[in-house]
């Protein structure tokens, strides 16, 4: 017989808080109001469980993602209204399964194009017409997309038809006006809806406007200006998930002893060293280097040597009455996961979403 295992015995878990991601929702409708608000949920809701923050999102007017099987998810789980693919089909095939769920696609290139003129289909689709503003990832060119909105028009596969851009630099001072210039010049010859906000035009909605907004990372407490320190709280957003853990055991250190992998710190003095039951294995950042901070019983210290694949230590020195069973906040609603992630050389996404599946999640703030 296989023994059980209380799944929450390791003490590590992600704590999802619903109603900070509510309120963050709220807070992207009052910037962009009167647009609508689609939701941006791709890699598993950003790392926080497609599951667990729909009840969140109940007042968003629509869903965005990359994934065709977790558009259908959504579907399952009692989603009824719009869903819109970011990079469209990447098969013809696929597009009686999305007139069948009723989604929305977006179409960046030729081939999807007459794809969707040869369809027939049961349902007609709602289509976002992506245009290529500098970006050079996705999109038609500027001098394509007459062309394309005439052939679009006449496809009895497409029932609606909007615009859309995404800005390669809209967390810069000056990003938005070459892009936005070259949008409007191509949007100015038709009536029809655009869609061009992702976080950073959310927040500068009045010189983006646009009647959909894409919201993604603000939704989820992390702000989209990367550069700017403490932006999240400035703006307002609230932390979405926390990485807690805990002490599991205490290490005296002389002066000239090292910790870790490669001992790579080396202490100076007489130091206590705490060591939290968080590594890489569980997606805290491998190069986090040593002076990133973390959140122990209340108080900022200091991450020393190597993160490993299962524990992380951390300078107990100043915090004498800290000991065995301490709780640790690796990033949330003391630690912003953004300054952590400065720290580290990289950006609050990657962190959010590189949480792994042997972390337990629990959920506050709302039923979910």
């Amino acid at each position: 017989m296989i023994p059980f295992f209380h799944p929450a015995a390791r003490p590590i878990k992600a704590v999802v808080d619903l109603g900070a991601l509510a309120d963050n929702l709220a807070l992207a409708r009052d910037l962009a109001e009167p647009a609508k608000v689609f939701a941006v949920v791709k890699a598993n809701a950003y790392g926080h469980g497609l599951s667990r923050v729909l009840p969140a999102l109940a007042a968003a007017d629509g869903l965005a993602l990359l994934e065709l099987e977790s558009a259908i998810y959504l579907r399952a789980l009692g989603w009824r209204k719009p869903i819109l693919l970011l990079e469209g089909f990447f098969d013809g095939s696929e597009l009686p399964v999305m007139a069948e769920h009723g989604f929305a696609t977006v179409v960046h290139h030729e081939a999807q194009v007459r794809a969707l003129c040869a369809a027939r289909l049961e349902r007609r689709l709602d289509v976002f017409v992506k245009v290529n503003t500098g970006m050079n990832r996705l999109g038609l060119s500027a001098g394509r997309v007459a062309q394309t909105v005439s052939r679009l028009r006449g496809s009895d596969a497409v029932r609606t038809l909007t615009l859309m851009t995404h800005f390669a630099s809209a967390d810069e001072p000056d990003g938005l006006l070459e892009p936005m210039s070259l949008f409007r010049g191509v949007a100015e010859r038709f009536d029809l809806p655009v869609s061009l906000a992702n976080s950073a035009g959310v927040i500068r909605y009045q010189e983006v406007g646009g009647d959909v907004v894409r919201p993604g990372i603000m939704l989820y407490g992390s702000s989209p200006f990367a550069t700017q320190a403490g932006t999240a709280a400035r703006l307002g957003l609230k932390p979405v998930m926390s990485l807690c853990s805990r002490i599991i055991a205490v290490q005296s250190l002389a002066p000239g002893e090292r910790v870790g992998y490669g001992g790579t710190y080396r202490a100076e003095r007489h130091e206590r060293i705490g060591i939290i039951a968080c590594g890489y294995a569980d997606g805290y950042p491998r190069h986090a280097p040593g002076g990133t901070p973390v959140q122990v019983a209340g108080e900022r210290t200091r991450l020393v040597g190597r993160v490993s694949m299962d524990m992380m230590a951390v300078d107990l020195t100043g915090l004498p009455a800290v000991q065995v069973g301490a709780p640790v906040e690796l990033w949330g609603t003391a630690l912003p996961v953004d300054e952590v992630a400065a720290c580290a050389g990289t950006i609050g996404y990657e962190l959010l979403c590189a949480v792994t599946q042997r972390v337990p999640f629990e959920v506050t703030g709302l039923t979910p």
